[in-house]
C-alpha cells in the first residue's frame, strides 16, 4: 500500500467514539435511544463498527448496500433502513434490516409477504410529514387506517412506531411545538390499537437541539443521529450551538499540490462555460499566486464548502479533477508535493467518502 497516496481521507475512531459517546449519553439521560446513522460517511463500515460498540443497538442507513457491506465486516447490531424502501428491493430489506421506515400500503405489503417467505417478522415505523414536505403520510386518516391495517392484517410485520423527518427538504424547524404534532398522532393510533408503540423517532441531528435545549416532547424515545456525531458541525454553524466538547475534526481530508504558479486572477479571452455548464464571474486582483491540488468536484461537489485548515487559503473554484487556490497571502510557502488539509461539512463527506479516487486510512 502507497502510504503517500492522495487524495486521502484520514479517519480518527478514537474522536469518532468520543461523539458517539458523548450524544448517546445526553439522549439516555433523556429517555431517547439513538439510531447511528452512518449514510453521512458512506457507510463506512469501520466507522459503523464504532456505533456498535458503542452500544447503539440499531445502526441506520438509506441505502442497502451499506448495509450488507457492514454485516459482511462483522459489525454486531440490528440495522434501520431510513429511507423509505422501493417497491423493488422489498425482499432485500426484509434480508438485511430488522426495521424500516414506511408511507406506503403497497411496499407495506411487499415487505408482509417478503417477511414470510424469510420466515422473519419485520418491523416498521411509519412516517408522517408534519409539514417538511418529504417522506410521510400527510392526511391523518390515511395514516391512521395504514397503521389498522399493519397492526391487525400483515400478521409477518410488527408496527413499532411512527416516525417523522423535518428539516432535510423543506427546511422546517424541529420546534417543541411541531414535534407534539407527531405525539399527537402516536396518541391517535395508540388509542385505536389499544397498546403503546415502542418507537416514536422524532427525526434526525435537526431535532437533537430539543435534546440540548431540555425541551424533548416527552413521548419523543428515538432519535436518528449522524452529521451531529460525525463532524458535529452543523449545530455550530448553522445554529450556533456550543459544540466544543465534541471533536469536530474526526475526518481530515487531504490533497497533494501539484502546481504553484503566479497567474492573472481574470481569465484571459472571452468567457463562455466552464465543465459543468455554468458562467462564471471573476474577480480582477491582479497577479496572485496560486496553488493547484489533484482534487476536484467528483470528490466533493461543492467547491465553496471545503473548509482549509490553514485560514489563509482562498479556494478559488473547482473542476472535476483540480481544485485552484489562492495562496498569495500564505504564510506558509506552498510547493509541489506538500499537502493541504481540509475540514468537510456534511454536503462535502458524503461525496468525499464516495469517491473512489479519494483514499481512506484509520487512525
Amino acid at each position: 500500500m502507497n502510504k503517500n497516496k492522495y487524495p486521502k481521507l484520514v479517519v480518527d475512531l478514537k474522536k469518532l467514539r468520543h461523539n458517539i459517546d458523548h450524544v448517546l449519553i445526553k439522549c439516555q439521560d433523556q429517555g431517547i435511544e439513538v439510531a447511528g446513522v452512518i449514510k453521512g460517511c458512506t457507510g463506512l463500515p469501520e466507522c459503523a463498527n464504532q456505533f456498535a460498540l458503542a452500544g447503539c443497538r440499531y445502526i441506520a442507513t438509506s441505502r442497502l448496500e451499506q448495509i450488507e457491506e457492514a454485516r459482511n465486516f462483522g459489525v454486531q447490531s440490528d440495522f434501520m433502513m431510513i429511507r423509505i424502501p422501493m417497491l423493488s428491493e422489498a425482499a432485500d430489506v426484509v434480508r438485511l434490516a430488522e426495521v424500516s421506515l414506511n408511507s406506503e400500503m403497497k411496499v407495506l405489503e411487499a415487505l408482509n409477504h417478503q417477511a414470510g417467505l424469510q420466515d422473519r417478522r419485520h418491523k416498521v415505523i411509519l412516517m408522517v410529514d408534519l409539514g417538511d414536505l418529504r417522506e410521510g403520510y400527510w392526511d391523518k386518516e390515511e395514516l391512521l387506517q395504514a397503521a389498522l391495517r399493519v397492526e391487525n392484517e400483515l400478521y409477518n410485520l410488527e408496527l413499532a412506531g411512527i416516525g417523522t423527518n423535518l428539516g432535510c427538504y423543506g427546511a422546517i424547524a424541529a420546534t417543541p411545538e411541531k414535534l407534539n404534532e407527531l405525539v399527537e398522532c402516536v396518541e391517535m393510533i395508540e388509542e385505536k390499537i389499544g397498546r403503546e408503540l415502542e418507537f416514536v423517532s422524532g427525526g434526525s441531528t435537526t431535532s437533537y437541539p430539543r435534546v440540548l435545549e431540555g425541551n424533548m416532547p416527552r413521548r419523543i424515545n428515538q432519535l436518528r443521529i449522524g452529521e451531529a456525531i460525525i463532524l458535529a458541525k452543523d449545530l455550530q454553524d448553522l445554529w450556533g450551538f456550543d459544540m466544543s466538547d465534541m471533536h469536530q475534526d474526526v475526518f481530515t481530508l487531504q490533497a497533494e499540490v501539484i502546481e504553484v504558479k503566479e497567474k492573472p486572477s481574470y481569465p484571459v479571452g472571452q468567457i463562455e462555460f466552464d465543465a459543468f455548464g455554468n458562467h462564471p464571474a471573476f474577480e480582477d486582483q491582479g497577479v496572485h499566486k496560486r496553488a493547484i491540488i489533484g482534487l476536484g468536484k467528483v470528490d466533493f461537489a461543492f467547491a465553496d464548502m471545503l473548509l482549509p485548515r490553514d485560514e489563509d487559503i482562498k479556494i478559488l473554484g473547482a473542476s472535476s479533477d483540480h481544485t485552484i487556490l489562492d495562496v498569495q497571502n500564505c504564510k506558509h510557502d506552498y510547493k509541489v508535493g506538500d499537502v493541504v488539509e481540509f475540514d468537510l461539512c456534511y454536503a462535502t463527506i458524503v461525496y468525499a467518502t464516495n469517491s473512489q479516487n479519494v483514499d481512506v486510512v484509520y487512525i
